[in-house]
């Protein structure tokens, strides 16, 4: 029975070759996007689950609201992790890591510049299951410079040899005691490093100040805490015996007391899981990923996959008419529904395979590209049994799903009926194919809608006046690499013919995970003058190199040694700290470490002048508070490039950064592709789901080509009578046509709506953004309904052309 069902499935197959054609390829392209997205969502729900202790890790997270700021922070203060495992019998065990930004590493050869380090505390393998190859993980980073690398690292920089024992030198000066080595982390981790420093190096890990945040500190609760029940309990434990004295000291004041004027310090558990697809905090060790973009994606892939199921739906039983002998007949000389239904199965499951295999090539193919584009690299796993095991299971679902219908249909047919030659179209099938239609052009408009969304708010991005000029900016990396040199190199650079400007700073107007905050105040000590402001180390050539513009005053000036005292405010700390007064002059409290009496040390600076408020975070946050401060900084070197030939500007630049920067390589980068980066993975959002919408349309329109086609074969004595009675071409394809503009135009009024409130969903994340484009949604309504015309209109053509004698003689 089994052969008899393939044999003549496999004939019905050959005999339709357009109808199998259509739904092989619909199905095709709506499995491979599915594959796709799947291996991608796959991945990012992996993330960090290498960990043997992943469901009982936390990290502690920070929130402030401190004089008129909200900010929740992924760093805590430097003694939060001893406190919670001597005061806390829930915790197991902490460890804090310290993020110093990149390093220059000196070998036999060459020296090189690494990203991946972090300073860690001598616990980290007892909350993280990183593998140790060599080494004793309970001592390999308790002694102060002392370092634990990767194994790519010990290959890079020790070729042949035994790197236990052996030095690292990193920054010109700082030698470091190579302790052990651990294999390489998972690439699905939500921090990726090669080097471990000691944290013990570090003098400001010793500080016993509540106040500040700048650790990420982790921890493991015990088997049988309850974690709920521990962050209920864990901020009142920490107030009473750490943070209330030090307020009192600082500001004079209770917490109970500055809470009632909406004061809020809070610590809550994240737990590891959530940290990749869930955290968007302020000084994350990497930027991550967006739980919103996982389920975006997979109902994309969902609803691609859909319109392909749908297709099939729609085709088969449009084609019923052509089948209604067959089965009138079948039932006639005996056969029962039950095989009828199965005969009609077996083609869907036939027809689902063929297209399986081609969206497995399809797929295969075009994971390279798609991994590109997602910024990851993705692999089948195809010696997992369980891959296999999905894949087949998912393709009889689909088969069973796309021929349940048309098989129920088709085999209720009356066969009286059908062979006296009275079967017709029946009302219900073709309510159910309009409702398809519908269905399949409603998810299109909503992709192209938020195709058009996601690109204004990029372009938006693009083109937004930022406070700021970051055109024509190089930016050359790891100044500390010149040393005594950085001076005699920028005095060189400024003398360039094509160079208008330089300056060296600690940080840039641009997101950076990097976080320099502390509690500020004006003499006063209010409550309501006392905030966490950022501090930035810059020179005097910092605002006019970068286009800033100075409200009040006047710049940082190199002829005035007291600028070393004075600070420039943004008008967003201006505002903040003295309201409508005018800040010029006024002094201002930053609260530093605690000094040997126990005391928090206050150090005093004056305001000379205003700076206007520019973005130097992504455009997702507020403008925060910021001051400039007149410091030596050795982070990066920018330079303002006059408009020039570039090629030649950047290799005399590496000409004079080789003279001074003794073997040091030379990385640059311009600072308008750094902001960029800020929008990487809504770049990506956007190119992504251009093809989603491409391919939706696409899908779409093979099932609208195959519709028309058969319903013009269905109609086609009508269409020679009217032929005959004089009716035009255009007519006749505007009635094949009419119908479908109708449906769609249904499907659009039905869209709009939903995209119009996904897209203000989306818009939200942003603290300044477009207005919802409404003329984007008029605009995806049109686009759907002229790329369906189209389509109909190329098949309706044949059949309007066909010679009146032709039609009418066709049965």
């Amino acid at each position: 029975m089994l052969q008899n069902y393939l044999t003549i499935a496999l004939r019905n197959l050959r005999k339709h070759k357009t109808f199998s054609f259509i739904n092989i390829m619909g199905l095709a392209i709506g499995i491979a996007v599915c594959l796709l997205i799947l291996l991608w969502v796959v991945d990012e729900l992996s993330y960090d689950r290498w960990n043997d202790k992943y469901e009982r890790i936390y990290r502690v997270a920070g929130e402030v609201k401190f004089g008129g700021l909200h900010n929740t922070f992924a760093v805590a203060p430097a003694p939060m992790a001893a406190a919670l495992v001597t005061d806390f019998p829930e915790v197991e065990s902490a460890v804090r890591f310290r993020q110093q930004g990149s390093f220059l590493v000196k070998s036999k050869v060459q020296n090189f510049k690494e990203d991946h380090v972090i300073f860690a505390d001598s616990t980290l393998f007892k909350v993280f299951s990183l593998k140790i190859l060599q080494g004793n993980p309970d001592l390999a980073l308790k002694a102060p410079q002392t370092i634990v690398i990767s194994k790519s690292m010990a290959e890079k920089y020790f070729p042949s040899e035994n790197p236990i024992g052996k030095i690292l030198t990193l920054d010109n000066d700082k030698r470091y005691n190579v302790t052990g080595v651990f294999a390489d982390m998972p690439v699905n981790s939500h921090f990726n490093v090669d080097f471990f420093c000691s944290m013990s190096t570090l003098e400001e890990s010793r500080e016993q100040i509540w106040l500040s945040f700048n650790f990420q500190t982790y921890y493991v609760l015990r088997k049988d805490a309850d974690p709920a029940a521990f962050e209920a309990k864990l901020f009142s434990q920490l107030l009473k015996k750490y943070i209330d004295p030090q307020l009192a000291q600082m500001m004079g004041k209770s917490y109970a007391e500055l809470e009632k004027g909406g004061t809020l310090i809070k610590f809550h558990l994240q737990p590891l899981g959530d940290i990749h697809l869930k955290s968007d905090m302020d000084v994350e060790l990497a930027a991550n990923g967006n739980i919103q973009y996982v389920w975006i994606f997979g109902l994309a892939a969902l609803f691609v996959l859909l319109i392909a199921v749908v297709n099939f739906m729609n085709l088969s039983t449009a084609r019923s008419t052509l089948r209604a002998r067959e089965v009138g007949v079948r039932k006639v000389v005996g056969s029962q529904r039950s095989a009828l239904i199965g005969q009609f199965l077996s083609e869907s499951m036939v027809l689902t395979f063929f297209a399986l295999f081609l969206a497995l090539l399809l797929s295969w193919v075009a994971l390279p590209f798609f991994g590109q584009i997602a910024g990851k690299k993705l692999l089948f796993p195809w010696g997992s049994p369980l891959f296999w095991l999905s894949v087949l299971g998912g393709g009889v679902f689909v088969g069973l799903l796309a021929g349940s219908y048309p098989a129920l249909f088709l085999s209720g047919f009356q066969p009286i009926s059908v062979l006296k030659g009275r079967f017709f179209d029946s009302g219900k099938g073709r309510n159910l194919r309009s409702g398809l239609i519908v269905f399949q052009f409603l998810i299109a408009i909503f992709l192209i809608s938020a195709s058009f969304v996601i690109r204004g708010q990029l372009g938006f991005i693009q083109n937004k006046k930022l406070g700021f000029s970051r055109d024509q900016v190089l930016v050359v990396n790891d100044a500390y690499a010149l040393d005594q040199n950085l001076d005699a190199f920028k005095k060189n650079l400024k003398n360039l013919p094509f160079v208008q400007n330089a300056t060296v700073s600690g940080f840039l107007p641009i997101e950076s995970n990097r976080s320099n905050g502390s509690v500020c105040s004006t003499p006063s000590l209010r409550e309501e003058t006392c905030q966490i402001i950022q501090q930035w180390e810059v020179d005097e050539d910092y605002v006019p190199t970068l286009g800033m513009e100075i409200t009040k005053v006047r710049n940082f000036s190199a002829q005035m040694p007291g600028d070393s005292g004075n600070v420039i405010l943004n008008e967003k700390a201006a505002k903040g700290f003295f309201g409508q007064e005018d800040p010029l002059g006024k002094i201002l409290y930053f609260h530093g470490d605690m000094n040997a009496e126990g005391k928090l040390e206050q150090k005093v600076y004056t305001v000379i002048g205003v700076v206007k408020d520019f973005h130097f975070e992504s455009l997702r946050q507020n403008i925060e508070t910021l001051c400039l401060k007149l410091e030596r900084s050795a982070g990066n070197i920018s330079i303002k490039l006059s408009n020039t030939d570039l090629p030649a500007a950047l290799s005399r630049i590496e000409q004079e950064w080789k003279k001074v920067a003794a073997g040091a390589p030379f990385s640059w980068q311009f600072m308008d592709e750094r902001f960029d980066e800020m929008y990487r993975a809504e770049l990506r959002i956007g190119r992504i789901f251009n093809i989603f919408t491409i391919l939706s349309l696409l899908v779409a329109c093979l099932g609208l080509l195959g519709l028309a086609a058969f319903t013009a074969e269905r109609r086609t004595k009508e269409i020679g009578i009217r032929k005959v009675l004089g009716a035009s071409t255009q007519s006749i394809i505007g009635l094949l046509s009419k119908e479908i503009v109708r449906l769609i135009l249904v499907a659009a009024a039905i869209a709009i709506p939903i995209a119009w409130w996904s897209a203000a969903q989306w818009l939200h994340n942003f603290a300044y953004r477009i207005p919802v484009p409404w003329w984007g949604f008029l605009l995806s309504g049109g686009l759907a309904v002229l790329v369906a015309l189209v389509t109909v209109t190329l098949q309706s053509m044949r059949s309007a052309r066909m010679e009146p004698v032709k039609s009418l003689r066709s049965e």
